[in-house]
């Protein structure tokens, strides 16, 4: 059996964990709706459950992935955020998907900052992009408080559609009176 080990982040008002089985039910539910539109959905009972394992399997091969979200007070899930870089992929990214519910209170860019300053300090990365539907309000207005920069679109011809590319800023940027308070 091939083992890994997940870091486990912390933020103000989430645990950034490893995927454990019970939070596939809320991944299918959302899967199920079209608010999964611009993550590739909607997906069957079984692609969630495919897609969730190929994701943990991310962190396997890669040594980074994607988090499970959790909120501290309530230990409910609330999304995913993390790392990607599969086969193929343009570059390294840093993605963010929450379950309606947990929209609009400001958790993506929360989680998002943390697991970009787990991907420069720990990883070592001088770059990151996040890849957002064109249509995707939401998720722009969390890059630009991020501070990226959408940079190009392209058409990814398969079910994501249209994609914008955003660029964030790089490690220097940060720590030299950037976005975060991050050194």
């Amino acid at each position: 059996m091939m083992r890994y080990k997940i870091p486990q982040l912390e933020t103000e008002r989430l645990i950034l964990r490893e995927h454990r089985e019970d939070d596939i039910a809320a991944e299918i539910a959302f899967y199920a709706t079209d608010a999964s539109q611009f993550v590739g959905g909607p997906k069957s009972p079984e692609d969630t459950w495919r897609y969730i394992s190929m994701m943990m399997g991310h962190w396997a091969l890669r040594g980074f992935g994607f988090w499970a979200l959790e909120d501290k007070d309530t230990g409910t899930y609330q999304g995913r955020v993390g790392l990607w870089y599969p086969h193929g992929w343009r570059e390294r990214e840093i993605g963010w998907i929450l379950m309606p519910s947990a929209t609009g209170k400001g958790y993506a860019t929360e989680a998002a900052q943390a697991a970009r300053a787990h991907a420069y300090d720990v990883l070592g990365w001088e770059t990151a992009i996040s890849q957002i539907a064109v249509t995707n309000h939401a998720s722009k207005a969390v890059a630009k408080r991020l501070g990226a920069v959408m940079e190009e679109t392209y058409d990814a011809g398969d079910a994501y559609g249209e994609i914008e590319v955003w660029r964030h800023p790089a490690p220097a940027d940060l720590v030299n009176g950037g976005m975060e308070a991050y050194a």
